[in-house]
């Protein structure tokens, strides 16, 4: 099980802004409140009152598959999306073929319908790992 201590934060949730600490067990936040205290194990990142947001939701990408992947594609766009705070997206297609029904699915069959995640994850410049988005 792994287990990571964000302490110091400026935490933005549910329309309250706060300076707290939030634990993230597994990938998941466990806890959050004022002054926890870290556990064996636990790796802990000082935010030194950074601000710290939910995962943002984009409802309008273009990821231009099929037929105009010069443009961008599944893998580039959906990198551009985590790099940026994004977690969560919805397709609105501006394709050729369009995708918006089966039969734009039928006259796709080598690519997935429904979403794709990037091949790779990033890291940033202070290490942290950028995770392809949930899908």
């Amino acid at each position: 099980m792994t287990s990571t201590l964000i302490v110091n934060a400026d935490i933005v949730n549910e329309g309250h802004r706060y300076t707290g600490d939030v634990r993230i067990r597994d990938g998941r936040i466990a806890q959050i409140g004022a002054h926890l205290d870290a556990r064996a194990n636990e790796r802990v990142f000082d935010a030194g009152g950074r601000l710290l947001l939910p995962g943002m939701i984009d409802d309008q990408v273009h990821f231009r598959e099929p037929g105009l992947e010069h443009k961008g594609d599944f893998h580039t766009e959906s990198r551009a999306a985590v790099a940026g705070g994004v977690t969560s997206f919805m397709e609105m297609p501006n394709s050729k073929p369009t995708t918006t029904n089966r039969a734009g699915k039928n006259r796709w069959p080598t690519t997935p319908f429904i979403s794709a995640r990037p091949r790779t994850t990033s890291t940033t410049s202070n290490g942290s790992i950028l995770a392809p988005p949930a899908v």
